[in-house]
Formats: structure tokens, sequence, C-alpha cells
């Protein structure tokens, strides 16, 4: 007996999602569904996807129940609350003000902000503890970089062997001619 029968459009779209979707929650949700348009036994997908069998049969519930929705959204976690971003939204602040001034002006000897300069004094600005990864995803939510410069060393000059009291091999071919 099949559980569900997709219409064309509906496996298409499905395929969609479990190909390109970052999610992995809704791939592995496609994949079920196709699977299940494909007579696949719920125990043998429950296997594959790691999943229990009464996950799946509550995703097809779910699937079947929200018919007037589009496909794409019928498999998608629905909005909830969470803890609201507020944090991090103070940490971004404090990143921000920061990185308009210099290291040296809090008393650190370094010539750029790092990411431990920047969890120290975003935590003593906001009066919490911060990570090194908020600071991380401040940065990156300010669209700025956070790695450290690479150094490298300087060329040396054409005739470095001369400051040195040496021939310089450019004079050394032209005695030879």
């Amino acid at each position: 007996m099949k559980l569900i029968r997709l219409h064309p459009k509906q496996r298409e779209k499905l395929e969609r999602v479990a190909r390109t979707s970052p999610s992995g929650r809704e791939v592995r949700r496609a994949q079920a569904l196709l699977w299940l348009d494909q007579n696949e036994t719920i125990q043998r997908i429950a296997e594959r996807l790691g999943m229990s069998r009464q996950a799946l049969y509550d995703l097809l519930e779910r699937y079947q129940s929200r018919k007037a929705e589009p496909v794409v959204l019928r498999i998608r976690d629905r909005p909830h609350s969470g803890r609201p971003a507020d944090k991090r939204e103070r940490v971004i602040r404090a990143v921000q003000d920061l990185l308009t001034r210099r290291p040296q002006q809090y008393g650190y000897r370094s010539p750029f902000w790092t990411v431990p300069l920047l969890v120290a004094q975003a935590s003593a600005r906001i009066g919490e503890d911060v990570s090194h990864d908020t600071i991380r995803r401040a940065l990156q939510a300010l669209r700025r970089r956070y790695k450290r410069p690479r150094y490298v060393l300087s060329r040396r000059a054409p005739t470095w062997r001369q400051a040195k009291g040496g021939l310089n091999v450019a004079s050394e071919a032209e005695n030879e001619l």
C-alpha cells in the first residue's frame, strides 16, 4: 500500500529541495517523501535517514495536513519563538565601536585588533562574558575579517651586496664585457 502519491510537479520541487536546500532537515524530509512515493518501506527509510518510524509518520501527516501551502513550505519548520538575540546585537554594537579606535587607546601593545582583545573589551563594555565565537559572528555580521595578517619578509634590494661591501652581480657582468 502506497502511503503518499506525489504529483509530478510536487516531486520535481521536492527533488530540487533535496539537491539544493542548505537545511539538512528539509533535505531529509524531502528525501523521505520522495522515497515514500517510490513505495519504499517506512522501516527502510527510517534506517537510511537515522529517524524513527514514528517521526516519518508524523512527517507524512504534517505534509498532508498542510495541503493549502506550497510544497516547499510544507516541509519547512514553522516559525517558533526562541531566545531573543539581544546579546549578539549588543556585542555587534560594541565591536563596531571598538573597531573605530586603535587597541593602543585601551592599553594594548598590539597594532591591530585580535579576537582575544575584542573578547576582553566587549566583555568589559557589555558587562557579560562573551565567547570567541560570538565575536567572530559579530565580525562576520559587520563583514569584517578576523584573521591575523600574514607577515611577509621584504624583498632584498638589487644592490644589497654593495651595501654589505660586496660586488653586485650586475656590475660583475659589466666588468666581464
